[in-house]
């Protein structure tokens, strides 16, 4: 059963590796004859938003956090 499987499977599996590898090579070949297109007024807008995100990011402190007084010094300080 195993056998059967396999003798099946592997020539499937290499057909559809060599069917995306030609459709994948035709795609190449299609955006390269393809004039460069600006970029949309939507993604230079994602763009700056993230830039302007990560700036803010590098620019946060994280509060520091305030220990409560040990046992001992809230007893002497009694």
């Amino acid at each position: 059963m195993y056998k059967i499987f396999m003798i099946i499977a592997i020539p499937v599996l290499l057909i559809g590796w060599a069917a995306y590898w030609l459709w994948d090579k035709k795609m190449d070949e299609e955006e390269k004859k393809q004039p460069q297109k600006n970029e949309s007024q939507r993604l230079t807008k994602t763009k700056t938003e993230i830039s302007d995100w990560a700036q803010q990011m590098a620019k946060f402190k994280k509060p520091e956090i305030k220990k409560p007084p040990d046992q001992y010094e809230q007893n002497n300080q009694e």
